[in-house]
């Protein structure tokens, strides 16, 4: 079941020390500074909703790696989540109180997903976590900014699909 589907992608927990270790090892490790918030509460206008997270740029300073934004287009559009109605569903499925991996959705539009990767960002011993965490959240905006259309809604993204009108970048 959903274990198997876990191991198969090599989903792993998250512990810093464990993915410091698969670093250190050579392998990618895709980290979401968000967590659970932003894939369940987020809109069309792309907003990061990071707060003041910086776990992700702990683990690779001790790592000692480069951070590597990436960024989805219309992946809000294909799939949509609770979004406008973060504020209504707040106190009953905050991540912060329900740990599932569970994330209501709806869609599965046929919109073009593109996926983008930006400059990495270095690592230097004299950055520390909050910087890091901070460049990266800019690095991220960037991405958003050069690359996806907001505000953003389905029937857009639809139709530039179904057009065969390539977004020219």
């Amino acid at each position: 079941g959903f274990r198997l589907l876990l191991e198969v992608f090599r989903v792993i927990h998250g512990p810093r020390e464990q993915c410091v270790r698969v670093l250190r090892r050579g392998h990618l490790l895709a980290i979401s500074p968000s967590s659970l918030r932003e894939a369940l509460f987020t809109d069309n206008a792309y907003r990061l909703l990071w707060g003041n997270r910086r776990g992700f740029a702990e683990v690779a300073i001790d790592a000692k790696v480069p951070i590597i934004p990436v960024f989805t287009q219309n992946l809000r559009e294909g799939l949509r989540t609770l979004g406008s109605l973060y504020y209504m569903f707040k106190k009953m499925w905050s991540p912060e109180k329900c740990r599932l991996p569970v994330v209501p959705i709806y869609g599965g539009f046929p919109v073009k997903f593109r996926t983008y990767l930006g400059d990495p960002i270095p690592y230097d011993s004299g950055t520390g976590a909050a910087e890091l965490a901070e460049k990266t959240k800019q690095a991220m905006q960037g991405l958003i900014e050069e690359h996806q259309d907001i505000p953003r809604n389905i029937l857009h993204a639809l139709v530039e699909q179904l057009s065969g009108t390539p977004k020219v970048d």
